[in-house]
């Protein structure tokens, strides 16, 4: 015996409410971990942390939710912080039983926790504690969500339906489906749902499967334009023949591959058929293809009639993890790579990972140099999986890669929902770039993204090591991780002087200052500003070789 469904989310997004409403609904019990450990131990949350400290409150509420998951059949509501304890994050995924994420936004998380008192570590600063909690828990909540439900201005009622209709859906311990009214049984996998921060937000949608979704976020616009790269044309032709079925007018909108669609003329060419085809501000394009088409795709939705919703449909592992997410959108000039371009978040992104068995091999390892780099700015457990087996993860559908792909994202989506705009920790993701961007400027966009990222991280963690910031041991790891994967780790020898004067004019720079994120240690990024450069030169000559 084990719950129906397991509830958890941040303090204040309606756990217990909604959990008992949707008990009601279902004609089974209600539980909350916390009232089951006042019944086992006789004291009030508060007590427990005050006299034993959290460390033995997580202890203590670690068996309870044991207990629950073994012995409960009902409607069971996690406190919020339980998910930071790894064994109940293992015993959940062991458990195989639905679990629904509830989250709102933070005026609201603020609204709802104002003046209670039973919140111990909501004391002093509720809102930079609530600020705090959401940037640290936000990736373990996608780890054990089947679903993701935002309760932001909705009754009570309404979001216990809405969880309702996702577990009568199909949904089973061994066979759990998205939370769609597309997808089919047949095509049922699990899908993670992860929340980005406005304004606005809007949500990233990973799983398999779930490519026939997007004809549910398309809803209400009369004209679509999807924007594609040539290869990807029976795909977008697929996708637009099911659009053009529920009602709407689909164009395809065919562009040249990788980054030689990102030109000035390319996004004329796009300017000119939406105009053509009477584009108001109610319709909506899609960018369905690698970083490149959703930067291109982004872009031109910002810009035309100063903004079109879009929708970001990433079918690379570099446009997953990275382009399609954040809100960033450019083209190149002859001086740079997104030079131009502009901030603009999709109203949603979906990743669908059936789509990555399309890339060759090249490809496909390209685009897990960002992934690499997420797991060096912030989530090591990234590094972890990659090590278990280097040549595992380097085929498309391996075990790791949904993981992977959802550690990654989540990572973005924490940063960019601080920092949108680039005016502080954004900046972070950036790792590996300065050098990147110049590599491949000087290579005329023949290498991919990921290639020349991989020789930037080699780049700034030698920097990072020669300045005393970082141990020898993690500055090696970048070198070997990168190496394992088959990624490039230099370029040539003779190339710094021109990768030295590109640098200078990259969007990162200030002045003539050139910037670099490096690292301090693990998973502690940081800037270097204004560095010598014949120290550049010299860090250059070590990884050129």
């Amino acid at each position: 015996m084990s719950p129906r469904t397991v509830l958890v989310g941040l303090p204040g997004a309606g756990k217990s409410s909604v959990g008992r409403a949707l008990a009601a609904r279902l004609g089974v019990d209600f539980a909350d971990t916390d009232d089951l450990l006042i019944e086992m131990t006789g004291r009030s949350v508060g007590e427990i942390f005050a006299h034993d400290g959290e460390a033995a409150f997580r202890e203590i509420e670690a068996a309870a939710i044991a207990d629950a998951l073994c012995d409960f059949d009902g409607v069971l509501s996690l406190g919020g912080g339980a998910v930071t304890t790894p064994s109940v994050r293992a015993e959940l995924v062991a458990a195989q039983v639905p679990v629904v994420e509830l989250r709102a936004s933070q005026a609201e998380l603020v609204q709802r926790v104002s003046g209670t008192r039973h919140r111990p570590l909501l004391a002093g600063d509720t809102v930079a504690r609530l600020k705090q909690l959401q940037a640290e828990r936000a990736p373990l909540y996608a780890e054990v969500a089947t679903y993701s439900v935002d309760t932001s201005g909705r009754a009570v009622a309404d979001v216990a339906e809405h969880v309702h209709t996702l577990l009568a859906s199909g949904a089973t311990a061994e066979d759990p489906v998205a939370d769609s009214a597309v997808a089919t049984p047949e095509a049922a996998q699990r899908m993670t749902t992860i929340f980005v921060a406005g304004p606005p937000p809007y949500e990233v949608h990973i799983g398999r499967a779930i490519l026939p979704r997007l004809v549910e976020l398309a809803t209400g616009a009369d004209r679509i334009a999807i924007i594609h790269p040539e290869t990807m044309v029976g795909v977008a032709g697929a996708v637009a023949a099911e659009l053009t079925v529920r009602g709407s007018q689909a164009h395809l909108l065919a562009v040249p591959d990788g980054e030689a669609q990102k030109t000035l003329t390319i996004a004329g060419r796009c300017f000119d058929a939406l105009g053509e085809w009477g584009f108001t501000r109610s319709d909506l394009v899609i960018g369905l293809g690698g970083g490149a088409t959703t930067d291109l795709a982004g872009w031109v939705a910002a810009s035309w009639l100063r903004g079109v919703r879009v929708i970001q449909v990433p079918t690379t592992v570099a446009g997953m993890v990275d382009a399609a997410v954040g809100g960033k959108t450019g083209i190149n000039t002859g001086r740079g790579k997104n030079l131009v371009g502009a901030f603009y978040p999709p109203a949603a992104v979906l990743c669908d990972l059936d789509l990555l068995a399309t890339l060759s091999q090249t490809d496909y390892l390209a685009g897990l140099a960002e992934v690499v780099k997420c797991g060096f700015i912030a989530d090591p457990a990234i590094l972890e999986l990659i090590e278990a087996d280097p040549a595992a993860v380097t085929v498309p559908g391996n075990a790791a890669e949904a993981e992977l792909v959802q550690r990654s994202i989540a990572v973005k989506a924490r940063v960019v929902s601080a920092d949108l705009t680039e005016q502080g920790e954004r900046e972070i993701l950036n790792y590996g770039h300065t050098l990147g961007h110049a590599i491949e400027r000087a290579e005329n966009y023949r290498w991919r993204h990921g290639d020349a990222v991989s020789v930037g991280l080699v780049f700034a963690a030698e920097l990072a090591r020669r300045l005393g910031r970082l141990d020898e041991h993690t500055a090696a790891r970048h070198r070997r991780i990168l190496a394992s994967l088959g990624l490039p780790v230099s370029y040539r020898p003779e190339a710094f002087e021109q990768l030295l004067d590109t640098m200078r004019v990259d969007k990162k720079a200030r002045g003539s200052r050139i910037r670099f994120v490096v690292l301090d240690g693990l998973a502690r990024p940081g800037r270097v500003e204004d560095a010598d450069p014949e120290l550049l030169r010299a860090v250059y000559e070590e990884v050129s070789q």
